[in-house]
């Protein structure tokens, strides 16, 4: 269905190159923001996800905010809208808009971010092969593959070689058929992932509660709520469970949590990360569409989403001595649950629906990644320095030739990854490490610069790579403080060892974007031009929304995990909150946004 997508978009995708790579701006917020969430819904990502419900139970709903998945609120809030006023088709495209097109360090801020996006781009897609391969592994065992291959595979390698054939498909339909393929098909792949998730959640149930059956689990498993200590103690019950807690690094659990916390909150302040997320706001119609959409994408994600990660933990934890979850190195692969459970609990059908589904996102999340990848080389590299008058049809051919490239090196790099969890904890808290401070500064502050822009996002990557082969991955989150200091401190150097911006470039962002922060001077020229100009005085409304959003989204994601496990006075709680935020938010975010 997909190939025949991607064939029968091609003729649409190849009107020009707005229509490849954004599909003309002229989709709805709603599919914008079901692509989205569908692109999020990752087999690599669903994988860890449950491997730490079942380790940490309903407190692994604090760990994805090393992402952190709070981004989304920010974006809804404001950041979505202010991004997309720029009418810009990439993230490095937009730095014209902040900084002009002339001048000591614009030509190197772009290039910076260029690179940035593609050092991403091709972690994601490094991290989605090597998911995707161990998912298909326990699924259909190499035993039953090899004998037909004219050819042989060593085992260890089999997970590579799940991973290479199902990239190429992916790499087929959304190369020929461009955003318009990848929407569409996202769609699609949204509705059998939420008939499998809702599946998968009653069979849970019918299995905890139907069969008189208790789950066996430790003190502190069964509550978000936490305090210094994590105070989940697996001995007596799965003692390997208590080896990945200690690997992972989250014991200290409350600290653990500050720094997850004070990271995720500059990240989110430096607003979306040049990639698949980043190109789905800047195809929407409008600023106010882009505001929908970011909110759109959690209602329609984690619900359903979570629905499948709390039934495959129960399934798990009633079952756990019917699955292998052993590794190559004979140890216990936490990330194998998934797949594992899959082939052990699911009738045939809805195991169907389920592993198409997966499969299908698998697709969704590798297609819009390569997207952004194509639109950050060909509009950002080849458009701007070797063929700027390039035809539309030599256009197109580019953005084939540079998907497959791009496809190519993703999984070379895969063969190199040890597991998700690692490369995971590579692009949250090393490479994204080095992308905050700068990121964050050019939408608040007017003196900045593209040279300071440069030197920040150099300085903090290079600081988040090599903080990377020198300490271990799951202790990087603690050295974000001292990445972020390293990297504002190449910011702060780069600003003010040349001029500043061009007023006129300022004043033109200033009253195109109209953000808050630190614009004093620059309101006052804008205010000279034009007396009626008003200032954003939203700061103190934007952070209220944002905090009311953050604790819906926590709702949201505790609410199917309540349910499954009919904690009712819990259950009842989050409705109530939910209910509450949701009329409030109607009155100080729907109703007053604005283009």
């Amino acid at each position: 269905m997909m190939l025949l997508l991607g064939w029968f978009l091609r003729k649409k995708a190849r009107e020009s190159k707005e229509s490849y790579l954004m599909a003309g701006k002229k989709l709805p917020w709603y599919m914008l923001g079901l692509s989205d969430a569908s692109d999020m819904f990752d087999i690599s990502g669903t994988m860890w996800m449950v491997s730490l419900c079942f380790v940490y139970g309903l407190k692994s709903i604090w760990i994805p905010w090393l992402w952190p998945v709070f981004n989304q609120v920010f974006n809804m809030m404001f950041l979505a809208k202010w991004l997309r006023r720029s009418n810009a088709n990439t993230g490095a495209e937009w730095l014209a808009t902040r900084f002009g097109i002339s001048g000591r360090g614009v030509k190197a801020s772009h290039n910076v971010v260029v690179a940035f996006a593609l050092i991403g781009c091709l972690g994601f897609l490094a991290y989605g092969f090597i998911g995707l391969g161990k998912f298909i592994e326990i699924l259909v065992p190499w035993s039953l593959v090899q004998p037909h291959l004219p050819f042989t595979i060593a085992p260890e390698y089999a997970a590579h070689f799940y991973g290479i054939v199902f990239t190429l498909f992916a790499m087929f339909y959304s190369i020929l058929g461009g955003m318009h393929s990848i929407v569409i098909g996202d769609f699609i792949k949204y509705i059998i992932m939420t008939i499998g998730c809702l599946a998968i959640g009653i069979i849970a149930w019918q299995h905890l509660h139907s069969g008189g059956q208790d789950l066996r689990v430790p003190k502190g498993w069964d509550t978000p709520f936490f305090g210094w200590k994590l105070d989940i103690d697996w001995t007596g019950y799965f003692a390997a469970a208590n080896e990945k807690i200690r690997n992972d690094g989250y014991s200290l659990f409350g600290i653990f949590f500050m720094m997850m916390t004070f990271k995720g909150i500059f990240s989110s302040f430096a607003g979306p990360a040049p990639n698949y997320d980043m190109q789905k706001v800047l195809s929407t119609k409008s600023p106010k569409e882009a505001s929908k959409m970011t909110g759109f994408v959690s209602i329609v994600l984690l619900p359903i989403r979570y629905t499948m990660v709390i039934g495959f933990t129960i399934l798990a934890l009633l079952y756990y001595n019917q699955l292998d979850l052993s590794d190559t190195r004979g140890g216990t692969d936490f990330e194998l649950i998934l797949p594992a459970a899959m082939n052990q609990f699911l009738p045939v059908g809805i195991l169907g629906l389920v592993l198409t589904g997966l499969l299908g996102a698998f697709m969704g999340t590798f297609s819009g990644t390569l997207n952004a990848a194509q639109a950050y080389i060909v509009n950002d590299i080849y458009l701007k320095y070797v063929n700027p008058a390039a035809s539309r049809r030599k256009i197109i051919n580019m953005n084939y030739l540079v998907g497959i490239v791009v496809v190519f090196i993703g999984i070379f790099l895969g063969f190199f990854t040890k597991d998700v969890n690692s490369i995971l904890q590579w692009i949250v808290s090393g490479l994204y490490g080095g992308y905050i401070a700068a990121n964050m500064l050019k939408w608040y502050w007017w003196r900045f610069n593209a040279n300071g822009f440069f030197w920040g996002m150099l300085v903090g990557i290079l600081a988040a790579l090599v903080f990377s082969q020198l300490i271990d991955s799951a202790d990087l989150l603690y050295y974000f403080p001292l990445m972020l200091v390293i990297s504002l401190a190449g910011c702060l150097a780069g600003t003010y060892s040349v001029p500043a911006t061009d007023t006129e470039v300022l004043k033109s962002f200033y009253r195109t974007v109209r953000p808050w922060g630190f614009w004093k001077p620059i309101h006052h020229l804008v205010v000279a031009d034009n007396p009626g100009f008003q200032a954003n005085k939203r700061f103190g409304l934007d952070m209220f929304n944002v905090v009311l959003g953050i604790i819906a989204q926590c709702c949201l994601t505790i609410l199917p995990m309540y349910f499954i496990l009919w904690m009712k006075l819990p259950l009842l709680i989050t409705v109530l909150i939910l209910g509450v935020i949701s009329f409030i938010l109607k009155k100080t975010w729907w109703d007053k946004l604005e283009d």
